[in-house]
Parts: C-alpha cells; structure tokens; sequence
C-alpha cells in the first residue's frame, strides 16, 4: 500500500504503546515521522529506540510540519481539548486518547470544529478490538442472541500512593476525574458498544481507597433504551483486578474475559439456550478471521476510512456517549436523583462536572 500517512506522537507515556501496537504492525501504512514530548529524557529514549529523529519540545513547531499527516495526542487529559482544536485549526487528522475532553460542552464544541476542518478525528477506545468482543457484537447485531436482560460491568483495579506521585493524577484540573475518566471508562465504551445507548442512570461516586481529589470508587444502575437494566462498578482498591462484563440475552449468555487490560481479546464465554442456538452461531462464526487486539485493529481501520473516506472505527460521538455517561454519574450523585438521556445544555454539569 503506496498511501503512508506521517504520524507525529504527542506525549510519550502511552504513546509509546501506540507506537509498539499500532503503528509498527502496519509499517506498509504509517510512519511515526515525529516525536514530541516536553521531558527530554523520555524523548531521547522513545526517539533512540525507534530510530526516530525528529524530536520536539514544542507542540506548535508540531503543527507547522507541511509533511505530518496525523497528529496523534497521548498527554495528559486536562491538555486534550486545546491541542485537539489546534490540530484540526492546522488541518491535520487526529487521534486521541482517552478522555477525549472534560465536558459535554468541550466534546460539543470538538464535534462542531470537526465538521468544517480538513482533518479527521479518531478517539481511542481500542477495547473494542479482539476476537472476544467482536464475536459477540456479531451474534447480537445478527439478532440472534435475541432480548436482552441485563448486564453487568466491572472494573476492579488496584491504584495506590505511588501511580499517584505523578503530579497530574488524582487532581480535576489535570486528570479531569477519577477511576470514571481515566480506568472504566473503556468497559463502559464497551458494555454500550454491545448494548446500546442507555436511558437513564443514577450513580454514587466516593474517594475511599486514596487521599486524592477525584472519585476513586463508583457503582451506578442503569436503564437501556432497549429497556434492559444494567449495573456498573468501579474501584481502584481491588487486590485482584479484573475487568469483567456479563450481558444476559433471551438466547445466549455472554462474558467476556477478566483481563484488566485485554478485556476484548478471547476466551468470551458464549452460552447457548439451546442446540438451535448453537447452531446458528456456529455458522455464524465459521471461518472466523482473527482479529489483532487494542490499538493494532483500531489504528489499521483509521487507516481505511482515511484512504477510502469511509466511517471511521470510532467517532466523537461515540467519545461523547462515554461523557455523557461520566456527567450523568457525577450529577447523579451529587443531586441524589436519576439523570435521564440525552444529556445536553440544561444539565448543570455540561460545561464541566468537576466541583466548584
């Protein structure tokens, strides 16, 4: 494939993840031309690893490179929504991490940009990509696995005084939220992802596990528009960690892994009401194709849509669908009442939820 796209990686951290899953897999499609970072130390160890010589400390210089074609943003959530707007303002195509921003009111004006720019933006939900997950996605989007019921998503992770210590977690300025923002709200992407847009919701958050700013603990119930109910639970104080979600439907049970960090990769239990049932999802699945995990899937579609103009893997509205549900979870418990959906301008949250 002739059309490679020049990618310029804007923080280090997981950006180098990015780099190991999603772009060196797929060298015939991108090349990680530019490296920017604003501590040197790690920018000469990313740089010197990967042979990359275009290094920078200044973000701006970024923007002014004719030759990058995306702009791939992997700093700290509090910075996001500036660097976004500038990249697209710079015509670029854009990927970034998670969350995307920190308010409705950020993601509506993001989404708005979005429509004029030159550029594309890809948000990173790259759970969505396994061979788990995708199984199941096709068996309920073939209507097989019938009426749902309910569903279940747990994030049990284990985050104490030394994850901390970097100086912009665990405050609303920088992380912009808790184990809500920046830990569950991938299986939370996910459980939507399979079960659709969610309807109303009342939830808790508390700050239990750590002497931090933001929510560390969270747990919420929750009404689908399909009329399924769901049930959602979160904390960084699990001396086992696992990421767990368990969806019941007329005709299958569905649960996924409970690998933290892989939790789209196989093996999903898939349980059949009956022989019928099997039956059609065994033709349904036959021949399956193996599907590369997390960044690996995700950064290749990009790539597709941005050569063929088609549907990109996953849109802004679906970032805003997973802030919407963080601005719910968060009026919700402040106000001790049920927050309906769609969420918008009348909900005192939306042009941000961190306290006053």
């Amino acid at each position: 494939m002739s059309d490679i796209k020049k990618v310029a990686i804007i923080g280090l951290g997981i950006g180098r993840s990015h780099i190991i899953e999603g772009y060196l897999p797929h060298s015939d499609r991108f090349e990680v031309a530019a490296l920017c970072d604003l501590n040197e130390e790690r920018l000469n160890s990313v740089g010197d690893e990967f042979g990359i010589g275009r290094r920078l400390k200044d973000f701006s210089e970024v923007l002014n490179m004719p030759d990058i074609d995306i702009i791939d943003i992997c700093t700290p959530p509090g910075s996001h929504f500036q660097l976004i707007m500038q990249a697209l303002a710079a015509g670029k195509h854009v990927v970034c991490e998670k969350p995307l921003v920190g308010s409705l009111a950020d993601i509506d004006a993001v989404i708005a940009a979005e429509k004029t720019a030159k550029g594309r933006l890809m948000p990173i939900f790259q759970y969505r990509y396994g061979d788990g997950i995708q199984k199941a996605k096709r068996i309920i989007d073939a209507g097989i696995a019938g009426k749902p019921y309910i569903a279940t998503s747990e994030t049990h992770w284990v985050r104490g005084a030394d994850y901390y210590a970097v100086p912009w977690r665990g405050k609303w300025e920088t992380e912009l939220g808790g184990v809500l923002m920046t830990h569950s709200i991938h299986l939370h992407d996910m459980l939507t992802y399979l079960m659709g847009p969610i309807a109303g919701l009342f939830g808790r958050v508390a700050t239990r596990v750590n002497d931090i700013e933001v929510e560390d603990c969270a747990s919420a119930s929750l009404l689908m528009e399909n009329g399924a109910l769901a049930t959602i639970s979160a904390t960084l104080g699990s001396q086992e960690q696992i990421s767990r979600l368990r969806l019941c439907f007329e005709n299958v049970l569905i649960e996924s892994n409970h690998e933290p960090y892989s939790p789209g990769q196989d093996p999903w239990k898939i349980i059949p009401a009956n022989d019928e049932i099997a039956a059609k999802i065994d033709a349904l699945l036959a021949g399956w194709t193996p599907i590369p995990i997390r960044f690996n899937t995700q950064m290749r579609l990009f790539h597709d849509a941005l050569v063929s103009g088609g549907p990109l893997p996953v849109t802004t509205t679906d970032a805003r669908q997973a802030l919407e549900l963080v601005t719910a979870f968060y009026e919700s418990s402040e106000t001790r009442t049920e927050v309906r959906f769609p969420v918008g301008p009348e909900s005192a949250k939306y042009k941000s939820w961190r306290p006053a």
